[in-house]
């Protein structure tokens, strides 16, 4: 089978010369596993390089590999040898399943210099406490997202739409939503059934929405099923219902609490639950002056608009729904999170006379980002933008995302929403 290109492919190849832990976390079903796959043909198939590909899902495979003294015995065994020179590499998928593998991979990068271990696994939060617990200093984490836009273009092998997306920067001017009608159409197929490598890898619209059933039926009788209840499963439901039909909107707890009968500390606690399974983005206000701006509410949008769909059972196409502006909001959210490997800082601002900007990304410069589902935009728009560059003098450039003009001028950049490489903050 064709393993199809991902960008964070070269960085994590890269670090085969690092003997530390590369760990890479993120959703069921984004990957994880073809990328580790992947790395071991590229490494040990074509670079002839000794090393295993365990799937730890399979117990009788982590039986192998459950003690420190059984994984040197077994490396043995496969070739290891404690006094070769170059690395002996062991991929190890789905990590999360057993908490002493923390301990185990610590004991092998403390005691065995030259076996270098690639490891993945579907729960953030299970990796990110075996790495905090046993691999602090030891491990390369790397997050690992669906599909950006771009990708999605290369699993579907549209020459045209590539090409396209390679050559929209260069376009200025006004009216272009009406000459950008393939990459506007793949847009589209995009917000409306989001960027899993299987759900993009179907040919039907049919096929699409079973494959999305499919991956978010098993997070729920699975992943949340390893941290609550079969009670709180159900309420879980009912509140990622809750947050599918308020994407983009600012969160008001005691409703949420109301409606999907959690206290307030459950409802904090399951929604840090699903953030850390990379399901939702929780974007809080960004605030220098308490007295003129918003700064306690969040915003909540789900990282896949596919899931986002899938969740509030709608996936009609953009013509046909009221809710495009939030999900082209969610869209450019989880491209700077895929662009940036979700390392970008991003909040949103409003003043106390509900002036506001989708996104400020932050970090080495303060950078202000608007979204807006138009193909022709006027004064009104420009609204909180403008406001908030006269709030921060400082901040030179901001970018609105609009449907149908590029260009610049008076610091504000606009540009097509097929592409976050515009947004220099961003990377």
């Amino acid at each position: 089978m064709k393993i199809i290109a991902r960008k964070v492919f070269p960085k994590l190849l890269k670090e085969k010369g690092d003997r530390k832990i590369t760990l890479l976390a993120g959703a069921r079903q984004v990957g994880k596993t073809t990328l580790l796959r992947a790395l071991h043909g590229e490494i040990c198939t074509k670079g002839k390089k000794r090393g295993l590909f365990l799937d730890l899902d399979v117990f009788s495979n982590f039986e192998k590999v459950g003690s420190f003294d059984r994984l040197v015995n077994f490396l043995k065994l496969n070739g290891y040898e404690e006094g070769q020179r170059d690395f002996f590499y062991l991929f190890l998928d789905e990590v999360q399943r057993h908490p002493e593998m923390g301990m185990v991979m610590k004991n092998a990068y403390d005691t065995l210099a030259n076996v270098k271990i690639y490891a993945s696994g579907s729960s953030s939060i299970a990796i990110k406490d075996q790495a905090q617990e046993s691999l602090a200093g030891r491990k390369n984490m790397t997050y690992v997202y669906p599909l950006d836009f771009e990708e999605y273009l290369w699993f579907l092998d549209d020459k045209a739409a590539i090409g396209q997306l390679a050559n929209v920067g260069k376009l200025r001017g006004d009216g272009l939503e009406k000459i950008a009608g393939k990459l506007r159409g793949r847009l589209d197929e995009f917000l409306t059934f989001g960027g899993y490598p299987e759900v993009a890898l179907q040919k039907t619209e049919k096929e699409k929405v079973a494959a999305i059933g499919s991956i978010f039926d098993m997070y729920i009788k699975r992943d949340l099923m390893e941290y609550m209840k079969a009670g709180d499963v159900l309420r879980v439901k009912k509140l990622l219902e809750y947050l599918a039909i308020n994407h983009g909107q600012k969160m008001k707890y005691d409703e949420v609490c109301s409606i999907c009968a959690l206290s307030y500390n459950e409802a904090k606690e399951y929604l840090e639950t699903l953030r850390e399974t990379q399901i939702i983005s929780i974007v809080s206000p960004f605030f220098t002056n308490k007295n003129k701006e918003l700064v306690k509410v969040p915003k909540v949008y789900f990282v896949d608009s596919g899931a986002r769909n899938y969740f509030m059972n709608n996936f009609n196409r953009l013509d046909m729904r009221g809710d495009a502006g939030p999900l082209l909001e969610g869209h450019v959210l989880s491209e700077m999170a895929k662009a940036s490997g979700g390392k970008a800082a991003v909040n949103f601002w409003q003043d106390k006379n509900r002036r506001e900007v989708d996104f400020i990304i932050s970090g080495g410069k303060i950078v202000p980002v608007e979204v807006k589902f138009k193909p022709a935009l006027k004064s009104d728009d420009f609204i909180g933008m403008r406001r908030f560059m006269a709030d921060y003098p400082d901040v030179k450039k901001g970018y609105i995302v609009n449907m149908g003009r590029q260009g610049s001028g008076n610091g504000i950049c606009l540009v097509l929403p097929y592409s976050v490489e515009a947004l220099d903050a961003v990377g």
